[in-house]
């Protein structure tokens, strides 16, 4: 059976994004076309699916590195803030649009919280850490068939592809 490593992201993250539109497990929020995806952009995002493509692609991350957290996904999908006369810095992509899709993923059952530690707040009272989100059996359900799905093409554009 063909899985997400089998598959090229150029491949798996567009037939992703279709499957996550066509099953209505992600909606665009009213507010998507007028934010930028990071501090290093200057102008919105010009494709009118870049939310599916978005959160298919944050699907994909969680499946390969999960459990992982907001942070660490606002980083890998960061680029390189410019400052000018001073030395580029890393910039990170927007944690709100990670964060919102995040949940919607995880309120069509494809993502889960992953629980941590317990501690204590300021109060005394005992409050529940999280470790991250990670990939439900339902979630590498569809990236499986996705995958599975796109073997043809990439075999095509990957000759060597068809002996594993």
């Amino acid at each position: 059976m063909t899985t997400l490593y089998d598959i090229p992201a150029e491949l798996l993250n567009p037939a992703l994004a279709a499957r996550l539109e066509e099953t209505k497990s992600v909606s665009t929020p009213d507010w998507a076309e007028f934010v930028k995806t990071g501090v290093d952009r200057e102008r919105p995002p010009s494709q009118a699916n870049w939310w599916f493509l978005r959160s298919a692609a944050i699907l994909r991350k969680v499946a390969r590195e999960g459990p992982v957290g907001v942070t660490h996904l606002a980083q890998a999908f960061g680029g390189r803030k410019d400052n000018g006369a001073s030395p580029n810095t890393p910039g990170v992509a927007s944690r709100h649009i990670i964060r919102t899709s995040l949940q919607q993923l995880e309120e069509s059952g494809l993502v889960s919280k992953v629980l941590g530690r317990m501690v204590e707040d300021e109060n005394g009272d005992p409050l529940q850490l999280f470790k991250g989100r990670q990939i439900t059996p339902a979630g590498q359900k569809m990236i499986d068939s996705v995958a599975h799905e796109c073997r043809p093409a990439a075999e095509e554009m990957y000759p060597g592809l068809s002996k594993y």
